[in-house]
């Protein structure tokens, strides 16, 4: 289960850093005095638009965000209840379904079409994956 708690571990700081971007992106764009502010006036019904590319990267990390409690309660139990000879199993899905999610955050952000959507159900079938073989 070190495999999988080291995917786990992974997944957990994609999540964080996920924000990053967007984050960067919002410095240049409202220029860094407006950003250090609390909020521009009338925000948020005026506010600076974001470059797409950043609109994409806070929707990805909010996805990963949805999606991590799904990931962390099957690897938990997993960990407690799964059979050792299944274990192999579940660390080889916990590194697809990390591949998956950067895969996911990346295609995501450059807007790649016709690829968003198969790389995240991949993450969701490794989920599944995981707890069916924890069973």
């Amino acid at each position: 289960m070190e495999t999988t708690y080291f995917y786990l571990a992974l997944s957990g700081l994609l999540t964080i850093s996920l924000w990053i971007p967007y984050i960067i992106s919002r410095a240049f764009t409202w220029g860094i005095p407006l950003f250090l502010h609390n909020y521009p006036e009338n925000y948020p019904k005026q506010q600076p638009e974001a470059p797409l590319w950043a609109q994409r990267s806070l929707r990805a990390h909010l996805n990963m965000v949805e999606t991590l409690p799904a990931f962390v309660s099957v690897v938990l139990a997993a960990g407690v209840i799964a059979p050792e000879t299944n274990h192999a199993a579940i660390a080889q899905w916990a590194q697809i379904f990390f591949i998956a999610r950067v895969s996911h955050a990346i295609v995501y952000t450059l807007g790649i079409p016709f690829l968003r959507t198969p790389v995240y159900l991949i993450s969701w079938l490794a989920i599944l994956m995981i707890g069916i073989a924890t069973l």
